[in-house]
């Protein structure tokens, strides 16, 4: 059997890299698209990573080409990390299978199935339900998050960083600050506030289009700003999966992101920053903007997390959650993440590459 996965965006990688180990062990060839049509740094980075994984590649010229390309490779599944426009097409003469980068809040998660593939991989009871009932023709097997599987393997993380090769203090607790692009709390946040936690650790790891995008220019000046701060580890583009981070952090702080429902399901505190910086084209009469941004299953966010609707709030939250670590991992929310995010026993990728092999 042969499998290609789409890396449209680096940032794909880690939900794809599980089911690409699992796929090596039973004897699958294997081919990861990549696409040039991207600022150096970022060809650079995706290099890296391409080395450093030693992936199988195959490097396109822009996302045009890939329609032909599929249609005439000797691939038995292509597998999508986003809804792929020509998926229609394609479906003719491949099968194609789709692995959403995220499970987060935003509305595209569900949305992305307008553009059928032959089947989509789904994380819990509750996102296979909604899935079925949007779209009753198309198919759907809930898998789990393959994402999460090398945090629920001990020692499945070797090769991840230290908190002394970070340039961090391993006897100091460890923040993990992971917001999203948009909307994000990074402009909401006081200028100096890695300051106030000189006592802790602090990771950075914005999202890839933080660190990418002109329009957020912004951002990027207070990344810089805070990284040089000695407690402070901000990720460069090159640090594209989250993963050994949160192996390494004691408490989370996100947004709007699906690294919320990730980090509980490690049974780890998490706190929500309610608060964005908003586009004028998303505030007042267009607010329906903002709402329509976001599903509904943000609401979980409210008893998962140390809800913080203020950034003065903030202080107040972190050391709420270093001092009761297990305030929020009650079996109500525990039984909550697994609808959400699946079963959570490291064998997603498993149940992923035993359904491609079946089918």
């Amino acid at each position: 059997m042969k499998v290609f996965f789409d890396v449209l965006h680096l940032y794909y990688l880690p939900q794809y890299l599980p089911v690409y180990k699992h796929l090596v062990d039973k004897g699958a060839a294997v081919c990861f698209v990549f696409y040039a049509d991207q600022d150096k740094a970022l060809v650079k980075a995706s290099q890296k990573a391409i080395d450093t994984e030693q992936l199988p590649v195959h490097w396109l010229n822009s996302e045009k080409d890939a329609l032909d390309f599929y249609r005439q490779c000797d691939g038995d599944w292509i597998i999508f990390g986003k809804a792929f426009a020509q998926m229609q097409l394609l479906n003719q003469s491949k099968k194609t299978a789709l692995m959403q980068h995220g499970i987060g809040p935003k509305a595209c998660y569900y949305d992305a199935s307008h553009n059928a593939a032959s089947v989509r991989f789904v994380e819990g009871e509750h996102r296979l339900q909604r899935l079925e009932s949007l779209y009753p023709d198309d198919r759907f097997v809930d898998t789990g998050y393959a994402k999460l599987d090398p945090l629920l393997h001990s020692g499945a993380l070797a090769s991840q960083p230290s908190l002394e090769g970070l340039g961090l203090d391993s006897t100091k607790p460890t923040l993990l600050y992971a917001p999203t692009f948009y909307p994000s709390s990074i402009e909401m946040m006081d200028k100096n506030w890695v300051d106030e936690y000189a006592h802790c650790n602090i990771i950075i790891k914005p999202h890839f289009f933080s660190l990418t995008k002109k329009k957020y220019k912004k951002q990027q000046q207070l990344l810089s700003r805070w990284a040089q701060r000695e407690n402070v580890y901000v990720a460069g583009v090159t640090d594209y999966n989250l993963v050994p981070f949160m192996a390494l952090a004691d408490v989370l702080i996100s947004d709007a992101s699906s690294a919320i429902f990730e980090f509980f399901a490690l049974e780890k505190p998490v706190i929500w920053c309610n608060f964005y910086k908003l586009r004028w084209s998303y505030r007042g009469p267009f607010a329906y903007r903002f709402k329509a941004r976001l599903d509904s299953d943000i609401d979980y966010f409210n008893a998962l997390t140390f809800k913080v609707d203020k950034v003065k709030q903030l202080p107040g939250a972190i050391e709420q959650a270093l001092s009761q670590p297990q305030a929020k991992h009650n079996q109500d929310n525990i039984k909550t993440i697994t609808k959400l995010a699946g079963k959570l026993d490291g064998l997603s990728s498993q149940r992923i590459v035993s359904f491609l092999y079946d089918n």
